[in-house]
This record gives structure tokens, sequence and C-alpha cells, in this order.
């Protein structure tokens, strides 16, 4: 990838050059060999979490050296202006931060693994679109997506490069003000912390540019469920899939450990590789503590080409 790419997904540390690639050592490669052992000649399925996008520059929630955090839920966001204030605030000196980044080797290596014919498709926990960026297509964003913006009010959805060149004009020299006062703390979703209390509290928000109504990033926040439609996508690509392949997630939440334990009782091997231990860890036949892009890069193109190679099951819908 380009030092210069302006990143199609919009997010990450604009600043950051792309990952290199990653080279695994000769214990690496001896811990690799079951993986081989237990996937190769069956079609997967794919789980990637925030532990995957940290090559990229982006922050992870939970993995290891990562700071506490406590993200606003969806019912204090629509329950206080205060809180959908500050959180607009935040979120629009994260995205001055966070959108330029580049797929590292890890997206690259998922994508290579659609293209091969080795997947029935890919559900993201990310909302980082990085995924696509690198080329994959068959892509459930489980927790929706990081580029859109949504009105609660009607359902209205616009780019986020729209709402932030908005929030730009009506908060003049706002951002320029938040360099100034520290930003300490970014996460996978744009958010950030300030220390100056005083200029969130002048930030002015947008509303919808149609209706006037509420905004809000169009993810899922903690306390909001995942559309039903969405899950059962997801379900579709564990329930057409002979494995179930886990990268960089903790499982922490419901809403990825479902598929875990779906895959588990229908007798589906599950392999997780992520650095410390997930909530799904009783669930593998196989968990390995390696760097994500890395061993999916060895995967990629070290398993073998499937018997009969078949196109991925439908991409319609999200």
């Amino acid at each position: 990838m380009s030092r210069t790419r302006p990143g199609v997904g919009m997010t990450g540390f604009a600043s950051m050059p792309p990952a290199r690639e990653v080279q695994l050592d000769s214990d690496e490669l001896a811990a690799m060999r079951p993986a081989l052992e237990i996937l190769g000649g069956r079609r997967l399925a794919v789980l990637t979490g925030a532990g995957l996008s940290t090559d990229s520059g982006i922050p992870d929630y939970r993995g290891p050296g990562s700071a506490p955090r406590n993200p606003m839920t969806f019912q204090e966001f629509i329950g206080s202006e205060a809180n959908r204030r500050r959180y607009w605030a935040r979120n629009h000196i994260g995205w001055s931060h966070l959108r330029h980044a580049d797929p590292n080797a890890g997206h690259a290596a998922v994508a290579l693994l659609e293209r091969r014919g080795l997947m029935t498709g890919l559900i993201t926990q990310n909302v980082d679109r990085l995924h696509e960026d690198a080329g994959s297509i068959n892509v459930v964003d489980l927790h929706g997506r990081f580029d859109q913006v949504i009105c609660l009010d009607n359902g209205h959805t616009f780019s986020r490069r729209l709402i932030a060149a908005i929030l730009e004009e009506i908060n003049p020299g706002f951002l320029e003000a938040a360099v100034e006062s520290g930003v300490v703390e970014m996460a996978p979703d744009a958010d950030a912390t300030v220390e100056d209390p005083e200029l969130i509290t002048s930030f002015v928000m947008a509303v919808c540019p149609v209706c006037g109504g509420t905004l809000k990033p169009d993810f899922v926040y903690f306390g909001e469920n995942v559309p039903k439609g969405r899950v059962a996508r997801a379900y579709g690509m564990v329930d057409e899939a002979d494995a179930l392949l886990v990268a960089g997630s903790s499982l922490t939440v419901q809403s990825g450990l479902r598929f875990v334990r779906h895959a588990a009782k229908a007798g589906k091997p599950v392999v997780i590789i992520n650095r410390g231990t997930t909530r799904g860890d009783e669930f593998a036949v196989l968990k390995l503590e390696l760097g994500v892009s890395g061993a999916l890069d060895f995967l990629s193109r070290t398993l073998p080409d499937l018997p009969e190679a078949s196109e991925p099951i439908g991409v319609s819908g999200n």
C-alpha cells in the first residue's frame, strides 16, 4: 500500500504509514502447523475483531496493554443532550485523527482467502471498513459502519465525511483548540478523551440536514441490538462453512461469541488466533496466541486449494 493512500474507509491515523508485512519466526511457524491440519481442505467462515486493526494504528479495546475504557451506551446517548454533545465533540476529534488508515497484511490476507474461494464469508466486529479497503467483498459489518451517519428520527443516512464538514463549519477552531488541550486517548470507534471540559461544552452539534433530527454514527453502541437481518446473514456464513476462524477478537460481547458457540454446537472446528484469553477459548479446538496479521498472511498463502473451489454465498444486505 502507498504511504500516501487516502483511505477509502476513512479511519485510522492519517500520519502513520501502513504496517509492514509480519514475518513469522520458527516457533510461530511451528505453532501454525496444527492450524493448517485443522483448516486445510475446509471452507471457512472468518470472524475478526479489533485486534486485527492494531497493525493499522487503530487502538484495541481489550488487548494486552489497552487502556481501560467505559464506552457510552446507546441509552446514555439518547437519554441526554449533554451526553450526545460530549460524544460528538470527542468523536469529531477522533475522526480528525482516525480517517486515513491503510489495511494491513491481515486485512489483505482475508481478502486473498476470499479470492481463492476458501471462505463462505467474513463477519467483522470492526467498524473501520478496512476489510473492504483491502478488497473483501462478502462482508457482514456486524457492528455497523464508521463511514456513515444515521438520523434516529427518520432513518436518513449520510457520509461521515459530509457530517465532518458540517461540524467543522459550525465549530471553527475547535480541532485546533483540541490539539492544544491534548487528546490523551483514542479508541477503535474514534472516541477521544479530552482534558478540557469547557471545550466539550462549547461544541455545537449538527442535526440531520434533511429533517433536523438527531444524528448518530451508524454503528451499534453498547446496549443496542445488532439488526436481525445482519445476524441472520452471519449465521448463514457459519452454517455454510466447514470451520470457523476467529482472528483478533476477545469475544467479550455476545454479538461475536454466539457464532463461536453456534459453530461448536454444530460440530465444526473453531480456531482462535488472539493475544490474550477470549470468552470462546473453551469452544476452540485450537487457540493460538500469535500476532493476527502474520498468522492470517501465512494461512492465506499456505492453505491448500479446495478440491472444488466455489463462489462465496450471496453478498446482498447488511
